[in-house]
């Protein structure tokens, strides 16, 4: 049985920082891409940013880029989300997911295993 559990959401004033972290078992961690999406309310689920395998190969969503970074230990089965300099449009529920493409998706419908997700507010 795969889960995926994310950790480290919360409430942060604008311009603070934040870092989630997303713990997997059940699966061949090494062999996913992992990647992380968010939820604002009202809104549809998008994506934010993925890591290939390794983690040599990262993408970001332009309105994230340079802000946020993603990090993986394969060691260890996590995948992090350090989020720098926040902004009231960052608050969303963020999940971590895991794909078994071979290259790096930044497309919903390819992540098979999700987790329940984390509360991120930013205040303004």
């Amino acid at each position: 049985q795969v889960q995926l559990v994310e950790s480290g959401g919360g409430l942060v004033q604008t311009g603070g920082s934040l870092r989630l972290s997303c713990a997997a078992s059940g699966l061949t961690f090494r062999n996913h891409v992992m990647g992380w999406f968010r939820q604002a309310p009202g809104k549809e689920r998008e994506f934010v940013a993925a890591s290939s395998w390794s983690g040599r190969n990262t993408y970001y969503a332009d309105s994230v880029k340079g802000r946020f970074t993603i990090s993986r230990d394969n060691a260890k089965n996590t995948v992090a989300l350090q989020m720098n300099s926040l902004k009231p449009e960052d608050t969303a529920v963020y999940y971590c997911a895991a794909s078994p493409r071979v290259a790096v998706t930044t497309t919903m419908g390819n992540y098979d295993y999700w987790g329940q997700g984390t509360q991120v507010t930013v205040s303004s």
